[in-house]
């Protein structure tokens, strides 16, 4: 397995890490057991570097993960672990949590969940708008003292925030959005990324299924967000896939799927970035991991260009009210 540095001070890790979030609901219903295996497929093939959240199935991700890795050798992979988002028993997302004291509670449930000792990369999984990001960084900065964290990394924040952040201890990694259609950060956030030294885990390579290139209208199930995603919606769908087609033209032309295309296009883009699929079965790992094979010459990217310029997906990424909390957007 190829391997990438997480910023100046960061672990060395798999070119491609395994976002774990599907596992636990979000896109309707998950096998236990295919989780499970896929995980122990994922150590096979050599990725060290798992994603999760503390809120990814209030806790269920986490279990699971905890299970499927339960005597694996701690030093042989990382757990990149998000926090700080609250939700109701109804599965209701009710706002974040930053608060210092917080930081650590909710760690100490994250580490008693994983059944480890101490979380690789911890994150806020969003800005705070009430707590300065220094309390926050300081809180976990605390908590690499303690030894129960090795590395701070952060998730969604804009240049700003990634400055001040950097100031009070230092970031390895930035988990942000990034794919053929979600280009938002190469105008600044990239950019800042790199004078700092701080390296970019790109969630929603495949834009949650989009350009995976097996999406067709309508196909949302019951539990699935993508129903409300306003990429997914009627009126936004039909360009979207209209530019997975012109992609498709490209993989042809290659002999590879449209997913290993995309994949390769966000590994193509700097070795400062580690893609994170989110493959919930072996088959879909697998298709993955063979974009790590896929060569992209200067014609592949210049008729890539073509086939998806940058802007051209139709609708955002997220719901208005939620496009509205991603300090990210801010620039």
């Amino acid at each position: 397995m190829k391997q990438r540095k997480l910023g100046n001070t960061g672990p060395d890790v798999s070119a491609i890490g395994l976002g774990c979030m599907g596992m636990s609901g979000m896109y309707g219903h998950a096998d236990r057991a295919e989780s499970i295996a896929t995980i122990h497929a994922a150590l096979d093939a050599g990725i060290d570097l798992f994603d999760t959240g503390d809120f990814y199935g209030m806790g269920h991700n986490e279990m699971l993960i905890g299970e499927a890795l339960k005597g694996v050798p701690r030093d042989s992979y990382r757990l990149s672990v998000k926090f700080g988002a609250q939700r109701g028993p109804d599965g209701s997302w009710l706002g974040y949590d930053a608060r210092p004291q917080a930081v650590k509670a909710w760690l100490a449930y994250t580490l008693q969940r994983l059944g480890v000792d101490y979380i690789d990369i911890y994150r806020p999984a969003r800005l705070d708008p009430e707590v300065p990001i220094e309390e926050t960084v300081g809180a976990i900065a605390d908590m690499v003292e303690a030894g129960y964290v090795r590395h701070i990394g952060l998730s969604e924040v804009g240049s700003e925030t990634l400055r001040r952040a950097a100031a009070v201890h230092p970031v390895v990694d930035l988990q942000i959005e990034y794919s053929l259609i979600s280009r938002g950060i190469e105008e600044s956030v990239l950019p800042t990324c790199r004078e700092l030294g701080i390296a970019v885990t790109a969630y929603g390579v495949l834009s949650r299924g989009l350009i995976g290139g097996n999406w067709q209208a309508g196909k949302a199930a019951p539990g699935d967000f993508r129903a409300h995603s306003p990429r997914f919606q009627q009126g936004n769908v039909e360009q979207n896939l209209a530019l997975v087609e012109a992609l498709k033209a490209v993989a042809d032309t290659k002999g590879v799927s449209v997913a290993q295309v995309a994949i390769a296009w966000v590994l193509s883009r700097g070795s400062d970035i580690v893609p994170l699929v989110g493959s919930r079965t072996r088959d879909q790992l697998v298709d993955a991991l063979a974009s790590l094979d896929v060569a992209l010459t200067p014609d592949d990217l210049a008729a890539i260009a073509d086939a998806v310029p940058a802007g051209a997906a139709a609708g955002d990424r997220y719901m208005a009210a939620q496009m509205g909390q991603l300090d990210s957007e801010r620039g």
